[in-house]
């Protein structure tokens, strides 16, 4: 059931470092799709956020960047790496035809989660 990999993806985020998480997210979809979704405009910090000794990121991109590792965890987990980043930069019904990215970018993360636990659900098609 996607709620519990959702819930899942949480408790296990909430134990990482987010320097980790940066650089998980840097692996997955790229800085300048991890700058977007952290509401950045320079393109260099997510590179600098995923050194270990390195800068960290204000508190609204760090719970922009969480919220993205939870969907990232879950739809990759589900569909593999190539459908979730698919997933990520699509224009997507339940967000009002907005790419998720731009959704968290925009401080939607709730909505966000609940496009991803519809999605994993099989309750529609993105």
């Amino acid at each position: 059931m996607a709620i519990d990999t959702i819930e899942t993806t949480f408790n296990k985020t909430a134990l990482m470092d987010i320097h980790t998480i940066a650089k998980e997210l840097n692996a997955a979809l790229g800085p300048t799709l991890v700058a977007v979704l952290a509401g950045v405009r320079d393109r260099k910090l997510p590179a600098a956020w995923a050194k270990p000794d390195g800068t960290d990121p204000r508190p609204a991109s760090e719970a922009k960047l969480k919220a993205a590792y939870r969907v990232w965890l879950a739809l990759a987990a589900k569909h593999g790496d190539a459908i979730a980043r698919s997933w990520f930069i699509g224009l997507n019904p339940l967000l009002e035809e907005t790419a998720p990215v731009e959704a968290l970018n925009a401080g939607r993360s709730r909505e966000v989660i609940e496009a991803a636990r519809a999605f994993l659900d099989d309750n529609v098609g993105s």
